[in-house]
């Protein structure tokens, strides 16, 4: 017995083979067995700094401007280099940590690619 893929848009377990189709009983989306990780409907998204440089998980970025951390008294300093950054969805598009200042989200308006 084979494994089928999950559903691309529910993740739903319970996919079925029709012909050469592959179908989700809950939220009756059809696919092929060939069609691309990303749909035709779907766009990867990219993230980009301030200067229009295209970054990428497990980049290095430096912060062009002073930020002043929620919730503290601190503030990152302008020249603060951030390693291993991770893009995610959401208003704050980097997931980082930075040295003596911990776990942190960052804006990509704020960084350029080092």
């Amino acid at each position: 017995m084979s494994v089928l893929p999950p559903c691309p848009k529910c993740s739903s377990a319970y996919t079925y083979e029709d012909g050469s189709l592959y179908i989700c009983p809950e939220c009756a989306h059809e696919w092929s067995p060939s069609a691309a990780a990303i749909e035709p409907g779907e766009a990867k998204r990219e993230v980009r700094d301030a200067y229009g440089n295209l970054l990428q998980d497990g980049d290095s970025v430096t912060v062009i401007k002073d930020l002043k951390v929620k919730g503290s008294s601190t503030v990152v300093k302008v020249g603060t280099k951030v390693r291993s950054i991770r893009l995610v969805d959401g208003d704050h598009d980097i997931d980082c940590k930075i040295d003596g200042f911990g776990a942190m989200g960052l804006k990509s308006e704020f960084v350029k690619k080092a």
